[in-house]
């Protein structure tokens, strides 16, 4: 039966990668990765490099890209459409295990950050052993993630003495207001705009860990402009971003 890896590689800095996710590295024949387009080339880059860096020298393995499908804006509500873009996703991997992973093999998904936190390829390969078309047993390696990242770059403890720590996204920002700390992912818009700037600290990053990462912190009030900046300039220089910041209300 075939066996897939869920490997977690850090957000970024190859040398996030933990003992296990090394020995795990070791044990695969074939890599699979969605390919993003050019614009995240060098994500599929760091992916490689790792495998380079890490895997045994007579060890032999593969790479084989599949293009992701893009997801259909058109329809109107979220959810119906993440689930519709995952099943296709779901179609595509599928396939490719089947055609390029041998009956007794290994195959790996090398996964930004760590694979429990807004990351699909563990609801993806649940969708692929309901649909019982392809037999396969799998096994997750966790991965630093980019809000622990976050945390060590600022030199900070996520929630304060006893309390709590919401996680959540830019799109549902709106909704943890009456929390004390937050920690957001997956903000495209600079959703801290909405909050009154005085009321908040924000501790933000992007490319945490990494050679090219971006700091700051301080009140809210006086960074978000400076923020929203920075964040586009990087974007733009690079094709894409991935940032993380925490709001602590201030008392």
């Amino acid at each position: 039966m075939r066996t897939i890896l869920v490997i977690g590689i850090g957000a970024g800095n190859p040398e996030h990668l933990t003992v296990q996710a090394i020995r795990a590295l070791n044990e695969v024949d074939v890599f699979f990765a969605l390919d993003k387009g050019a614009s995240k080339r060098d994500l599929l880059a760091l992916r490689h490099e790792i495998c380079e860096r890490y895997i045994e020298k007579e060890r032999t393995y593969r790479f084989v890209e599949v293009q992701d499908p893009v997801r259909d804006e058109k329809v109107a509500a979220y959810d119906a459409r993440v689930d519709a873009w995952h099943g296709e996703r779901v179609e595509l991997l599928e396939q490719a295990l089947r055609d390029q992973l041998p009956e007794h093999g290994t195959g790996a998904f090398l996964v930004w950050g760590d694979p429990s936190l807004y990351d699909s390829t563990l609801r993806l390969l649940e969708r692929m052993i309901a649909r019982a078309r392809l037999p396969f047993v799998y096994r997750v390696i966790p991965g630093i993630s980019s809000v622990q990242a976050l945390a060590a770059s600022h030199r900070i403890t996520l929630n304060q003495i006893g309390g709590a720590v919401h996680i959540t996204t830019g799109r549902k920002l709106g909704e943890a207001r009456e929390q004390t700390d937050v920690i957001v992912m997956l903000d495209g818009e600079c959703a801290f705009k909405q909050l009154p700037g005085e009321d908040y600290d924000i501790w933000w990053g992007a490319y945490a860990g990494s050679d090219d990462e971006l700091l700051r912190a301080g009140r809210l009030s006086e960074l978000s402009e400076e923020i929203e900046r920075v964040r586009a300039a990087a974007r733009a220089q690079r094709g894409w971003i991935m940032d993380t910041y925490l709001l602590r209300r201030r008392a």
